[in-house]
């Protein structure tokens, strides 16, 4: 058997988790695993919050042969601790570690002997392939599988991942192995219930200074067929009652006509669907949104980022303010509610930079807005300017925070909350708000917005 988990979430209160949602890329190794035909559990540890001991004795009583566990860099010393309790619960068996830390810097996951081998990249075939060398005594063969890190004699050997070209040949993820019950399957903005996430493509295009998915996903935008995905909307909707989706892939519109082939399959199987969806300003136009409007859609999250120019630029985005209103505007003609992100502490950003983007997030008047202090990942390439730059916070083991003359990350906690209130506490926005929401959950959530943490994420 193999067992698949998270970890707990960190010890820190310097993150605000959020709503937690299933754990979709552990879930498509699942299916992938089982379909070549291993018995897998899965344990999704940051939402169940386990302790090490009891998670010492589910590895005791499960006896699994192969645990793999998904690594962000936020919890990585909770990766560690649970790799640990799993040798000490059974001493042979074997730590797989992958995710976002593991893609990014697997040297530093083989330096602690708990840990046998990290997954770098995409996971599905990688993982299944280091299992069949295990439970076949060829672990010669291990050397060679792509995508896997291992320790060598002089040091860790790894080996470049090979991203899967037909990403239809990946099963639909194993949502039977988890307690859908056990997640709020609620999707801001929609009335559709209950809603599920799904995730239909792969890999970026782009350079944005401050985000490094290429290394995980590879640097060509891969996806499902319309049809596969059309396929995994009607059983999620027959096995699990699904009636809103949100899509959760950063540029959901990137393959233009993949997506409105899509969303004339949508309209012609009459779906009662609700969707959300992830994008970028520069890749959505008048038809398309009127198509996607068709389909369902009903919400679309734009990365802003930053109401200056000068921002906007220093981090590698390509995109404009001008390109952001007339994206905004076509939204609202076509019905589609709008939601926006904006990162504060940017390198060389000003706290002017900053009060520019409130100001700019009030211009386009998006129903919802967020505003995020940035956190440097390993490997993006702003997080390799702040280290040699020395002008920085460190907030755990490996992620930063932008240190300058102006502000540091305590200040800038100061400066989102003021942000928040400025932005949604205004009478037109409360007005949308209540409606959204609905009179009693709206007056409920004003009471707890006040003590909700600052975002951790960028």
């Amino acid at each position: 058997m193999i067992l698949l988990m998270t970890t707990a979430p960190p010890e820190k209160d310097t993150w605000y988790h959020g709503k937690r949602l299933p754990p979709i890329g552990l879930m498509y190794i699942a299916g992938a695993l089982e379909k070549a035909g291993y018995e897998v559990e899965m344990l999704d540890n940051y939402l169940a919050n386990k302790p090490l001991e009891e998670v010492k004795q589910i590895i005791m009583q499960t006896a699994p042969f192969m645990v793999g566990i998904t690594c962000g860099s936020a919890t990585f010393a909770r990766c560690i601790e649970t790799a640990k309790a799993i040798k000490e619960g059974k001493p042979d068996c074997v730590v797989v570690v992958g995710g976002w830390h593991a893609s990014y810097l697997p040297e530093t996951l083989l330096a602690h002997s708990e840990i046998d081998y990290a997954i770098i990249g995409e996971g599905e075939r990688a993982i299944t392939q280091l299992a069949d060398a295990l439970t076949g005594n060829n672990k010669n063969q291990i050397s060679t599988i792509s995508g896997v890190a291992s320790r060598a004699k002089n040091g860790v050997t790894i080996n470049p991942p090979q991203f899967i070209e037909d990403m239809d040949e990946i099963p639909y993820p194993a949502r039977h192995l988890l307690p859908l019950e056990q997640y709020d399957r609620t999707i801001e903005f929609l009335d559709a219930k209950p809603a599920d996430i799904m995730s239909i493509s792969r890999g970026c295009v782009f350079n944005c200074g401050f985000c490094e998915t290429r290394k995980l996903w590879g640097n060509i935008c891969r996806g499902f067929s319309p049809k596969r995905v059309l396929g995994e909307i009607h059983d999620l909707q027959s096995r699990y009652g699904t009636r809103g989706i949100y899509f959760i892939n950063d540029n959901f519109t990137l393959r233009k006509e993949k997506t409105k082939e899509l969303c004339r399959l949508m309209i012609e199987e009459k779906l009662d669907l609700q969707w959300v969806c992830d994008t970028r300003v520069d890749l959505v136009d008048d038809k398309l949104l009127e198509l996607m409007s068709k389909a369902g859609c009903k919400v679309i999250w734009f990365g802003v980022e930053s109401g200056s120019p000068k921002v906007l630029k220093r981090i590698g985005r390509d995109t404009t303010p001008e390109q952001v209103e007339t994206a905004f505007k076509l939204c609202k003609k076509h019905g589609i509610k709008t939601a926006c992100s904006f990162m504060l502490g940017l390198p060389d950003e000003t706290l002017t930079d900053m009060e520019k983007s409130l100001k700019f997030a009030k211009k386009i008047d998006s129903d919802y807005c967020q505003f995020n202090i940035f956190i440097a990942y390993p490997d993006s390439k702003l997080y390799r300017e702040l280290l040699q730059s020395g002008r920085y916070t460190q907030l755990d083991n490996y992620l930063l925070s932008t240190k300058s003359d102006e502000y540091d990350f305590e200040s800038l906690k100061a400066v989102q909350r003021r942000f928040f209130k400025s932005f949604h506490m205004t009478p037109k926005q409360i007005l949308k708000r209540a409606k959204r929401e609905g009179i009693l959950t709206f007056a409920k959530n004003r009471l707890l917005h006040g003590t909700k943490k600052a975002s951790g994420s960028a």
